[in-house]
């Protein structure tokens, strides 16, 4: 086992200011993005060390290792004198299905109808009609009166149907274009989609094929992919609803995607927006003499404080993704957490001088996905969104989340990811860059040559979404201001 020196027993600390899950529309650098002056950094990693650990517990009494999955299906609350690997703590804390965030605190903002975004004079005006409403759905909720500074949107939902609709014209122009030529109008579409929250973003997409892709739609079949079964019961009753006709080509499938063992061996789109950024993640840490990776594990004490410790990297997931990730070349892949060899050297020989470099956040369930969709759906486009830049990510580490929890009507952002599973959100930026390389290699062992791309939120909206319908009287479009953190990944 290896330590920073002295590791502390972390707390969640409040900072100063509330952001909400999006930071409403963007803005705010890429995590892990700041380079500070290197004694500034060693001075920091001084305070590390000698920050006394403040259990009281016993260190010598044994501890089970334990993984998300076993907790999930043996714990009721959550579990102490045990240890696991940091995704395991952050998967369990968000969707151990009897104390997960996702299981008792997550609640999806939806209008109850579409916005005629012409009744709005410019964004401002805009924003102003989502706060009252997010103020009365609070108020009945749990009777807090005031609302946050910012407010956790989706584009899907604060800019339906528009949004789905355009998510909807890209897969029928790419299936139509794949189909051409083909006897018999070639293959049906079949779309699966991951994570579809409250169902919106499926029925947006059906109503507008239904309407523009008659004959596309007569032979379409949608798959939603849900972990939650309270959110898997909620998107099946979006089919019944008064005012439209019931969608009969719809299939829920309530399961975990890392359960997913069926090969699905046709074509088909793979869809999964505002997904991965919960996707858990590893930390490791670099010897800084060798260059050695560590793997990071979370002990739960029985006083119920957390202790974070490292061993040298010997989880197969983590080893794969490191082994992936070392393979990029042009250009060749270079951890920010890993100082350059020169520096290294010099910092040694500094007293107190750290044995570990600073934490990095590794994908590991993101590219376990990414494993997935080469193994069991091998002939599938990809469309993805999500985060690539987060304000409030957790300070001194590499790619860290944002970890926020709800206090009287606002977000209050953490400074650590040791918080009490259940209770608080864990998200996380996306390298999208990083990723479709990685997605790239892992298809296309796979025998899949995806050609992917990444897009930006505008560059998405120009190709295809009717921009017409979302503009203000201003002339400010949302569909195109807002979320400009957010990218897409299209194979």
């Amino acid at each position: 086992m290896k330590q920073p020196q002295r590791p502390a027993i972390q707390r969640p600390a409040a900072a100063s200011s509330a952001q909400s899950r999006a930071d409403a529309m963007g803005g705010g650098a890429p995590a892990g993005s700041e380079q500070q002056p290197a004694f500034k950094g060693y001075i920091e990693s001084v305070r590390e060390i000698l920050r006394m650990p403040a259990t009281t517990a016993d260190p010598s009494i044994p501890a089970k290792r334990v993984t998300a999955e076993y907790c999930a299906g043996r714990f009721a609350k959550p579990p102490k004198n045990v240890t696991m690997l940091t995704r395991d703590f952050i998967g369990d804390s968000l969707y151990n299905p009897s104390y997960g965030y996702f299981s008792k605190q997550a609640l999806i903002f939806s209008p109850k109808e579409g916005y005629d975004f012409s009744r709005f004079r410019d964004s401002a005006d805009f924003l102003k009609t989502i706060g009252r409403q997010y103020e009365e759905i609070e108020r009945e909720l749990d009777d807090i009166r005031s609302i946050p500074r910012q407010l956790w949107h989706t584009p899907t939902e604060i800019l339906k149907p528009w949004y789905g609709y355009s998510v909807a014209q890209h897969i029928v122009r790419q299936h139509k274009a794949d189909q051409d030529g083909k006897p018999g109008g070639g293959s049906p579409l079949v779309v699966y989609e991951m994570g579809g929250g409250n169902g919106t973003l499926m029925v947006n997409m059906l109503d507008f094929i239904r309407e523009h892709e008659p004959r596309i739609y007569s032979r379409m079949e949608y798959n939603l992919v849900e972990i939650s079964p309270k959110l898997a019961k909620q998107q099946a009753s979006q089919q019944s609803r008064k005012h439209a006709v019931p969608h009969a080509n719809v299939n829920i499938i309530n399961k975990s995607i890392f359960d997913w063992r069926t090969t699905v061996d046709r074509p088909c789109f793979f869809v999964a927006m505002e997904v991965i950024d919960n996707f858990a993640h590893d930390v490791i840490r670099f010897d800084y003499v060798t260059g050695e990776p560590y793997q990071a594990f979370v002990r739960v004490y029985d006083d119920g404080e957390f202790e974070e410790y490292y061993e040298p990297v010997s989880d197969p997931l983590i080893q794969d993704y490191l082994r992936a990730r070392n393979s990029l070349v042009s250009p060749r892949h270079q951890s920010a957490a890993l100082p350059p060899a020169f520096y290294r050297r010099i910092r040694s020989q500094l007293p107190l001088a750290p044995n570990l470099s600073k934490p990095e956040f590794i994908p590991t369930k993101a590219y376990e996905f990414c494993k997935i969709l080469g193994r069991y759906f091998p002939r599938h486009r990809l469309v993805l969104s999500d985060f690539y830049k987060l304000p409030d990510t957790l300070p001194g580490a590499v790619t860290s989340p944002v970890v926020q929890t709800r206090f009287s009507g606002s977000m209050v952002p953490c400074e650590t990811y040791l918080v009490q599973p259940g209770w608080f959100d864990i998200f996380f930026p996306t390298d999208f860059e990083l990723l479709r390389r990685i997605y790239d290699v892992e298809c296309r062992s796979h025998g899949v040559e995806p050609m992917s791309k990444v897009r930006t939120q505008r560059e998405f909206a120009v190709e295809n979404a009717a921009l017409a319908q979302t503009c203000t009287r201003s002339g400010e479009n949302p569909m195109l201001d807002f979320y400009e953190n957010n990218k897409f990944l299209l194979s």
